[in-house]
Formats: C-alpha cells, sequence, structure tokens
C-alpha cells in the first residue's frame, strides 16, 4: 500500500506541479525530505518573497505553481504578496505544514489554529483535511479549483504526521482525473452582442489581464481592427494585452472615476474584456459613465460580473469569444485607424540622476525586442508607459493589488518560467527593500535576471498621492542613501551603480552577456505615476 506522501507527488507529477517555492520548517520536513529526483524545490529567504516567485512563474507559464509554506507564521508573511496573486488571477496551489494532528487542538507550538480560515479571504478555497486518507483528494480538488477558471490561489493546510499514513486504493483515480471549464456564448447571444458593436458609432475596447493570461493577444487586435476601435489598458492592469505601438493603442487607464468617464466620454459602447469594471484607486468622485454612452463587460470571472457597479455581463470564455466576435461583427464600418506617432524623446533628467524616461529609453533601446518587463516602481508609472514599446505577449507584469515585495522574486519567477526570453525588473528603492532577498534566490540558483534599482530615495508615489489628498508633509516619506549594489554583493549578485546614459547602457550590455543575475542602481530624478 502506498503512502498519502508517495501518492500525492504522483498527483503532483500528473499536473506538472515538479517545481516547489518554499521555506521548511520543522512542519514541512517530513513532506520535502527525500524529495524525488524530478521535483526541484526553489528555495526563498522570507515566505512574502516565495509566494512572489511562485505567482511570477505561474504567471510567466500560464499554469499553475506549487507554493510550500511553514505552518501559520510562515502563511502570515505570505499574504501581503497574496493580495497580488488574487487580482492577477494566479492560479497557486499554497501548502503549509501543521502540527501532529492530535495536537492541534492543544495549540501546541507550531500550530496552526483553525487553518482553513487563516488566509481567507483571499484565497479561492481552503482546507485542511478531516483525516490522512483524505489529503490526496483534497490536494486533487485545490488544483483543480486553482487552475478553474476564474483561476486563484487556494491552500491546503497538512498535518505532518498524515504523510506516513496509507492512502486509500481509489486515491489512485485522482491520478487521471480532468477538469474544464466550457462558457462559451450561445449563437443569439453572439449574434446580440455583434449587432450592438455594429451599431455603435464609436466603439472602444478595454482590455484586462485575463485576455493575456489565456494567450487572446492576437484576438484582442483582430477585433480592434475589425472595429477600428481605440483600445486602452485597464487600470492597475497586471498584465499588458495589447502591443504599445498598434495604431490602436491608446494607453492604460487612470485609477479614478472621474478620470475614466472624461477619457471614455463621446464613446458610446464600451466593451470590457477581461478585467474587472474598474480597479479604481485615488478617490475622483464622478458618473461612473457619461450619457449615452453604455457599457458590456465580458470576463471568466462571475464574482467581477457580479460586484460591477454598471454595465452588461457574459461570464465567458474570452479567446473563443474574440476570436467569434472578430469573425462576426461587419468590416469597414469606421475610418481605418491612422499609425501612432513616433515615441517621444525621454526627458531628461538633473546634473547627477537620469529622468525615468530615460532610464526605459536606454532599456528599451538596448534589450533585446522580446523582453520581459516585470515593474514595480509606482511613481515611474507614467515614464514606463510613455517610452514602451511591447510587442510580443507575456512582455508585462506589475503587481495586481499594488502590495509591495512583488517585482524582485516575481521577476526570478517569470524568468524560470521563460527562460528564452530576457526578464528585466524594474524596481523603486521603496518596493525593493520588501523584496530584496530575491537576490540570494536569483544567485543560488543562476537565474540571469537583470535587476534595474530606479532610487530616488523617497517613497515617491506616496509624495504624489499626498498631493492629491493636500495631506501636507506627513513623516517616513524618505528612505535615502541605501546602497543597493552592497546588499546586491552581500547575497551574491554583482552590481554596479550609473548616473549617465552611457554607462547605463554600458551597464546593461554587460549584464545581457553575463549569463548570470546582474543589479543596476541608477540614481533617477522624483516623477509622479
Amino acid at each position: 500500500m502506498a503512502s498519502v506522501r508517495d501518492v500525492t507527488f504522483e498527483l503532483l507529477r500528473a499536473h506538472g506541479l515538479t517545481t516547489i517555492f518554499g521555506n521548511p520548517g520543522s512542519n514541512e520536513l517530513p513532506f520535502l525530505a527525500g524529495l524525488p529526483d524530478d521535483f526541484r524545490y526553489l528555495l526563498g529567504l522570507h515566505e512574502g518573497v516565495v509566494l512572489a516567485m511562485a505567482d511570477g512563474y505561474a504567471q510567466a507559464r500560464r499554469g499553475p505553481a506549487l507554493v510550500n509554506l511553514h505552518a501559520a507564521a510562515g502563511t502570515g508573511n505570505a499574504m501581503g504578496q497574496l493580495t497580488n496573486s488574487v487580482y492577477s488571477h494566479s492560479p497557486l496551489v499554497v501548502t503549509a505544514g501543521q502540527q501532529v494532528r492530535s495536537t492541534v487542538g492543544q495549540e501546541v507550538m507550531l500550530a496552526n489554529v483553525d487553518a482553513a480560515a487563516l488566509p481567507r479571504p483571499l484565497v479561492k478555497w481552503s482546507s485542511e483535511p478531516a483525516s490522512a486518507e483524505d489529503v490526496p483528494r483534497t490536494i486533487s480538488q485545490a488544483i483543480h479549483t486553482a487552475t478553474l477558471a476564474p483561476q486563484g490561489p487556494v491552500y491546503v493546510s497538512v498535518p505532518y504526521d498524515d504523510w506516513r499514513a496509507e492512502s486509500s486504493v481509489e486515491a489512485r483515480h485522482l491520478l487521471s482525473r480532468t477538469t474544464v471549464t466550457a462558457a462559451a456564448l450561445t449563437t443569439p447571444q453572439l449574434t446580440e452582442l455583434a449587432a450592438m458593436l455594429d451599431r455603435a458609432e464609436r466603439p472602444v475596447l478595454i482590455l484586462g489581464p485575463d485576455v493575456d493570461a489565456v494567450a487572446a493577444n492576437d484576438h484582442a487586435v483582430a477585433l480592434a481592427e475589425a472595429l477600428a476601435a481605440p483600445a486602452w489598458i485597464a487600470p492597475s492592469a497586471s498584465r499588458c494585452p495589447f502591443p504599445t505601438r498598434h495604431p490602436a493603442f491608446r494607453g492604460v487607464l487612470p485609477a479614478g472615476v472621474k478620470a475614466i468617464s472624461d477619457l471614455l466620454a463621446g464613446h458610446d459602447l464600451v466593451l470590457v474584456v477581461g478585467a474587472p469594471v474598474f480597479r479604481y484607486h485615488q478617490y475622483d468622485p464622478g458618473r461612473y459613465l457619461s450619457e449615452g454612452t453604455r457599457l458590456v463587460h465580458l470576463t471568466v470571472d462571475p464574482g467581477e460580473a457580479a460586484r460591477a457597479p454598471m454595465g452588461d455581463a457574459i461570464v465567458c470564455d474570452l479567446a473563443d469569444t474574440l476570436a467569434r466576435l472578430t469573425a462576426a461583427v461587419t468590416l469597414g464600418r469606421r475610418a481605418a485607424l491612422v499609425p501612432l506617432p513616433p515615441i517621444p524623446a525621454p526627458r531628461s533628467g538633473s546634473a547627477s540622476r537620469l529622468h525615468p524616461e530615460e532610464v526605459f529609453a536606454v532599456l528599451r533601446d538596448t534589450a533585446p525586442a522580446d523582453t520581459v518587463w516585470v515593474t514595480e516602481s509606482t511613481s515611474t508609472t507614467g515614464a514606463f508607459w510613455a517610452q514602451a514599446d511591447l510587442r510580443e505577449p507575456g512582455s508585462y507584469y506589475f503587481p495586481a493589488s499594488g502590495g509591495l515585495g512583488f517585482g524582485l522574486p516575481a521577476a526570478v519567477g517569470v524568468q524560470l518560467a521563460d527562460p528564452d526570453r530576457q526578464v528585466v525588473a524594474l524596481v523603486g528603492d521603496g518596493s525593493a527593500n520588501y523584496g530584496i532577498t530575491a537576490l540570494w534566490t536569483a544567485a543560488r540558483y543562476r537565474i540571469p535576471v537583470i535587476f534595474v534599482i530606479l532610487r530616488n530615495g523617497t517613497y515617491g508615489a506616496l509624495r504624489w498621492f499626498a498631493q492629491v489628498l493636500a495631506a501636507g508633509e506627513a513623516p517616513g516619506l524618505d528612505i535615502p542613501d541605501i546602497d543597493f549594489t552592497a546588499l546586491a554583493a552581500g547575497y551574491g549578485v554583482t552590481g554596479v551603480t550609473v548616473a549617465s546614459r552611457t554607462a547605463l547602457v554600458e551597464a546593461v550590455t554587460d549584464a545581457l552577456a553575463a549569463g548570470e543575475p546582474r543589479l543596476i542602481q541608477v540614481d533617477t530624478d522624483l516623477t509622479t505615476p
């Protein structure tokens, strides 16, 4: 008779979950000791970094990732990053070790009291199996729940004495199970939606990260061209689903009610695909939609459909819907889109600092055209999009919930999942401190991410918000004189500081040829998002 542990490894293997992101504790050792040869363990030095690495890995591979955390304390450390995974629809199977089953009720040390409740409401589903025999089935349920639409993180707590128990013979059925989502528009629904788009005089597309997640980017481009409609990226999108130099591209929507409604004024039909309606941020009161504007929402997430404050929603398969809509609408009803003007020359910085636009322009022109950008420099967001030239799917990742600490570790996970493309992390000095130990993992496993730290010595986004809120000066906004090259050296990553375009070009060129992780620190002027 096979053990619960043996059957669980077979189950994980059947689903391609042979990479484990973790930081082990005593409760996890009975599961990890003697790891099968076809499994690999990626060690992170803090559970938040572990979770963010797995998040980037799952998004880049467009499939689930396995995370192993240490009891309640490790879970708590990871929950800040879990907020990003929820809104990026990242299919993470998060497991945590629990104390011996018979001692949990005594609340002995490292017992995860009410374990299933701990990560809620951030996860789609969480559980602690009622018996050792039910562990494989529970983990099977977790995998299927994480990967069914809408994808998202799930959580399973396993008492560590369960792994030695005998498994049920019936658990073998779990190894060949499949679950799929097949929600396609009916013919009447498709006909009605296509007719609505045909009738619209000035339709506009708002595209979100789920379009990129299901590799429907080409379908989105084809629909924009068929409608001759401009396309915006949804606010706070964790991925970019549209080529930024396409004639239809208009940029990223702001994250305020009035700002969005002002931009959409004059459009009679707004088609939102693969994004919530909408991820507002700063308080910016106004009307949700202008008079005469109708909104239709296509989403994989029933929760997003239900909670939107306006519009008609359809829960459906995005790739199939976009492809069928493109074939169904009438071509040539509107004037063709004209090419975008050239990317403007970047603004220049001060005497001893580069403007962020200069940094992004140099990186764009020096790095390969298919470079993957993982960004977490919130005060330079506008500068990045002003210089961006993203042509390939899967070229952009951003923390979906704004939780700091995503950028450095997520870049490691993305590079691990997409080794044939160069990954560059663009991270502010404030954000970098939340995930700095990711440098150690990159060095330990020779994961060749290029980490670019934009150092302005302050929390730039907070300074901008202080102006928006008319809050005045507040304590704790400055973080001067942090030497990230010294920190990088301590973790085993070679770093260099640059202060000119020429030096930046040289540093990027050297990093591209290194075949190992490198860090580039750039002192930049303070800008606004």
